[in-house]
């Protein structure tokens, strides 16, 4: 049996075949060659994304680690605020909440009737005033909807504060210029949209975020003359980064910008109408996200009254089509939901995925939901 894979929101498989052959090739490799080949791939990512200044873009392990050293990192005085979204991942939220520990208040801003984000209540609470920083998700893992992430760096720099974002599920998707964005410190992994192996991802860093880190010496300077402590985080700091999944990322980056996907994101978006279309014709299906796909990335996720999301999910598996089911790691966004009891069957969709799948895909999810609903 064939598998059809629609878990690309938490990995992106298969991975493309220049990508496998880059990283078995990278593996072959002679250690004597390891330091320029890692240049060479840590310039093609900074390219990528617009920054001209490698020192800006620190390659690390993954997304989670490079939210981490984020926020560990940060310059953080008594008293400080922090603002969020309710729709964030673990990986940003709990390093959050655990700052509160020491004497940092964390505020959520809630969503309104029209968007995930109410800009109106996150500009009076920057008004407030003492915001440090404002950490968000540019896009909900677990819906897909796009949070308003330009106008919100935008408010948050005419109060004077700081702004992380956490780009997992966008990078990939859409086309980001760090430099450009606005944004203060950004956070991405490969393994997504990037289409790279897992265990290479980045953290960017504009030259005036004020960081505090006591930052390990990984060599000596030629002159030796100058330390090279220093108070921004380096590649000591993050933990080893992956070499061969770099090469990896460096192909996959490329790939990407290939002209015969330079479409992929609207051709997800069709799959996303196709299968709301589908959905909303069951009267005990509840979908989540933006209804203006203009909103959205490729990603529908759906909830079934009285029945669990694991149980779809199953169903779906055992026709060969893997879907993500639960609380996908993001449980502040299912209390936003409502669907802290029993999560929701998300289902996200890759780069030329055929249409046989997509078509087999939406036949046999509607007759999980009827056979399941009849039973």
């Amino acid at each position: 049996m064939d598998t059809i894979y629609l878990n690309h929101a938490g990995t992106s498989w298969p991975k493309p075949s220049v990508v496998t052959e880059a990283v078995a090739a990278a593996m072959q490799t002679s250690p004597r060659h390891w330091p320029s080949l890692f240049d060479r791939a840590h310039h093609s990512v900074c390219r990528y994304f617009g920054v001209s200044n490698p020192g800006q873009l620190l390659l690390t392990p993954g997304c989670t680690s490079a939210i981490s050293v984020a926020i560990s990192d940060f310059n953080w005085e008594p008293n400080d605020r922090i603002l969020t979204s309710s729709w964030e991942h673990h990986a940003l939220s709990r390093p959050l909440r655990k700052l509160q520990g020491d004497g940092i208040e964390l505020a959520v801003v809630p969503p309104d009737s029209a968007s995930p984000f109410d800009l109106d209540f996150f500009e009076s609470s920057l008004a407030e005033g003492s915001v440090k920083l404002v950490a968000i998700t540019a896009a909900c893992n677990v819906t897909g909807q796009l949070l308003p992430m330009r106008r919100i760096i935008e408010l948050a720099h005419n109060y004077n504060a700081f702004v992380l974002v956490d780009a997992a599920q966008v990078v990939g998707w859409l086309q980001l210029n760090f430099s450009e964005l606005g944004a203060d410190l950004v956070a991405f992994g490969g393994h997504k949209g990037l289409q790279s192996p897992w265990g290479i991802g980045g953290l960017y860093i504009a030259d005036h975020v004020p960081m505090k880190c006591v930052t390990a010496s990984c060599g000596l300077s030629s002159s030796n003359e100058e330390s090279l402590l220093s108070p921004r985080p380096g590649y000591c700091d993050v933990g080893s980064v992956d070499q061969f999944s770099l090469a990896g990322l460096e192909v996959a980056i490329e790939w990407l910008e290939e002209e015969a996907r330079a479409d992929r994101l609207a051709i997800g978006r069709g799959y996303v109408q196709r299968f709301r279309d589908l959905l909303s014709a069951f009267a005990n299906v509840t979908l989540f996200g933006a209804d203006d796909l203009s909103q959205q990335l490729p990603t529908v996720a759906f909830s079934v009254a009285g029945i669990s999301s694991a149980t779809i999910s199953d169903h779906l598996k055992v026709r060969g089509i893997v879907v993500a089911s639960g609380f996908q790691c993001a449980p502040q966004a299912h209390e936003t939901l409502g669907t802290a009891e029993s999560g929701v069957v998300r289902l996200s969709f890759g780069i030329g995925q055929s249409e046989k799948s997509i078509a087999k895909a939406l036949e046999q999810t509607s007759e999980v939901i009827r056979s399941l609903t009849e039973s």
